[in-house]
């Protein structure tokens, strides 16, 4: 077929094709041109044939300066378009000022004024004919093509430059827009029908619309929300764009159309960051991370980084995940580099922090004035089933990360918690109790002493400890394993019906724990005002009906995705808390509270800590238990000990 194998060309060989037929067309614009001007189809004589041979000379070099066969024809577009238009007019002053100092006999200057014109006429229109040509399918591959069928919900800037880009793809069939803005009612964008959003159910079946296009970067969470809730009885599905951070340095593309972002699933407003508050104890300073490839961790440095410290210190124990972040952050900081001309440095250290003498090797050369500790193990089960480990880096990783912080006189310590270190009924949640208490402690203690002969510590730094829900999004989060279970058709699985969890962003999350942190006195425990808490069910039927799919139930028997409950896993509860006591206290950030949690004297802690470590050294989960049950208000383990190593010896 000619059109295959003109695409399968080398470039070089189809930008000469195109080089010699605009030559062509050069030469056949000036024979328009006299035949024009002089009213008969002429045949040029003498000095006449010096323009046939000075237009393409000319043209050609201008029409490769100005880019004219480095577009792809099958996608080009007004870009081309204007171009080729710049390129006509250099080419118009060059070929009349030619006619003009040479004055050929029976040469009318005119010509050097109406080659141009026919000229950008024929090229103009060979280059639509080309996209037409090359772009279109041929019926057999249409039989073969499966074509979603998409309505864009906005008309703004955002949806006419995404019409723009469906134009030339043969994923989608654009049928037209809705936009609850009066004034568009009834238009047409480059021969799109602008309906009313009222119109939608109709048009969905009226035209068997698959996919709806939400265009809309610039609303607020709340009124795209609405329009969630709006959309979310219809058998469609519903897709988005970046917002308008994403938009700001490029084009909207056909790569930008994706699922909905799990902010649009946390059905809330996002909590506002204080800019203030969060550049305090970052701007200039030197500041370390541990954990720094997990998901909070990474998206610390990400935010970390945009407030301009002098120096960022990444500690994390997997070889790999610090590979990634550093190389992540590597370019993020050549980016704020040429954007303000701040140089960040950065720092990849591979270390655990089980480990004090290397951990206080860091500070000490490092002298961080904000350490953010975020390595954890969080998954519950898994800690469950490995208690020791869970305790031996929740517990003790802690305590030795924030002895070597105060032995180094780090100002400000803020530690990442959870809101299952309330009334836990797993070990992972009690093992992060745990570690608030020793903040808790130390921070209550001017000058603490770890151990027998060791001396006491001048408590300089300022500790504080940030709880907050699940993470959306994160390693082990629950929607990308939905999502995952929703492409393959099902069935999702879930723990219990009646599960119900705090949800935030991961964004949030981080924001939350850099403005903890800069108004932190000491020993506070921080939580975030999260709104009410989401069933998982409920989360689970909005994604899949979202997706476009039905959910199959008793009283859907022909849905599309059924949901299918497996079962509470070991330590987990049915639902979550972020407060021990009650009467939190407001702070001046009005969606962070402060708590008030008891916590053990220093002086009484720090013997049972030494238990732990032997416990943890011996794999004594007995005692691990007695220790844990102890200390933690509310903790409810399962009758049985769940670690599989302990099972596995019997």
């Amino acid at each position: 077929m000619l059109k295959t194998r003109l695409i399968n060309q080398p470039r070089r060989v189809k930008q000469a094709v195109v080089l010699i037929a605009d030559a062509l067309m050069g030469v056949a614009a000036v024979w328009a041109a006299f035949s024009l001007r002089l009213d008969t189809l002429h045949w040029p004589q003498g000095a006449q044939w010096w323009p046939y041979l000075v237009a393409p000379a000319l043209a050609a070099p201008i029409f490769v300066r100005n880019g004219l066969y480095r577009a792809v024809f099958r996608y080009s577009g007004m870009a081309a378009m204007r171009a080729l238009g710049v390129a006509v007019l250099v080419y118009t002053a060059l070929f009349f000022g030619v006619l003009v100092v040479m004055t050929w006999p029976v040469v009318p200057r005119s010509i050097g004024l109406l080659q141009p014109i026919l000229l950008l006429l024929l090229v103009g229109s060979s280059r639509v004919a080309a996209r037409l040509w090359l772009s279109s399918l041929s019926h057999s591959q249409r039989r073969g093509l499966s074509v979603s069928r998409l309505i864009i919900y906005g008309a703004g800037a955002a949806g006419v430059q995404m019409a723009s880009a469906i134009a030339s793809s043969h994923e989608f069939s654009l049928i037209g827009f809705v936009d609850d803005n009066p004034a568009l009612r009834g238009l047409t964008i480059n021969g799109v029908n602008v309906h009313a959003t009222s119109e939608l159910p109709d048009l969905l079946e009226k035209y068997a619309v698959t996919d709806v296009l939400l265009a809309l970067p610039s609303i607020s969470r709340s009124r795209r929300n609405e329009i969630l809730n709006e959309l979310q009885p219809l058998p469609v599905h519903v897709r988005s764009m970046p917002g308008l951070s994403d938009l700001a340095h490029g084009r909207v593309a056909l790569a930008d159309i994706k699922e909905l972002d799990v902010e649009d699933l946390l059905g809330r407003d996002a909590v506002p960051p204080d800019r203030a508050l969060l550049a305090r104890n970052l701007f200039g300073k030197v500041v370390l991370v541990t954990g720094a490839a997990g998901s909070i961790g990474s998206e610390l440095c990400r935010q970390i980084l945009q407030e301009k410290p002098a120096r960022l210190i990444l500690v994390e124990h997997s070889e790999f995940g610090l590979y990634s972040i550093h190389q992540e952050l590597q370019h993020l900081c050549l980016r704020i580099a040429d954007r303000e001309g701040v140089a960040v440095e950065l720092a990849p250290l591979l270390a655990n922090v089980r480990d004090y003498g290397r951990m206080l090797e860091i500070f000490r050369a490092y002298q961080p004035h904000t350490v953010y500790h975020a390595a954890a193990y969080k998954h519950v089960p898994l800690v469950e089933h490995n208690p020791a480990e869970g305790v031996a880096n929740n517990v003790l990783g802690t305590l030795n990360t924030a002895r070597a912080a105060l032995e180094t006189g780090v100002g400000h310590f803020v530690l990442v918690s959870t809101d299952k270190a309330v009334r836990p009924t797993n070990v992972m949640g009690a093992s992060k109790r745990l570690a608030e208490m020793v903040l808790q402690a130390l921070s209550a203690t001017p000058a603490p002493s770890f151990g027998p002969g060791a001396p006491a510590v001048s408590n300089l730094t300022r500790f504080a400890m940030v709880r907050f829900g699940n993470v959306l999004g994160s390693s082990g989060s629950v929607v990308p394993l939905f999502r995952r279970q929703i492409e393959a058709g099902g069935p999702i699985t879930l723990t219990h019906a009646e599960v119900t969890r705090y949800f935030m962003t991961i964004p949030e999350a981080a924001q939350l724990v850099l403005q903890a942190g800069a108004m932190a006195e000491g020993g506070e425990v921080y939580v975030l005002d999260m709104g009410e808490p989401v069933r998982i069910i409920d989360l689970a039927r909005r994604m899949v009906k979202l997706s476009g799919f039905t959910v199959r139930d008793e009283d859907h028997p022909d849905g599309d995705i059924a949901i299918e409950v497996t079962g509470l896993r070991p330590g987990e509860k049915l639902y979550e808390e972020l407060l021990i006591g009650d009467n939190p206290v407001a702070t001046v950030h009005p969606r962070i509270l402060k708590a008030h949690e008891e916590f053990v004297p220093w002086a009484d802690f720090r013997g049972d800590l030494e238990l732990l470590k032997q416990a943890v050294k011996a794999n004594d989960t007995a005692a691990l238990r007695i220790l844990l049950l102890k200390h933690v208000s509310g903790f409810t383990p399962d009758a049985q000990d769940s670690d599989l190593v302990g099972l596995a010896s019997l």
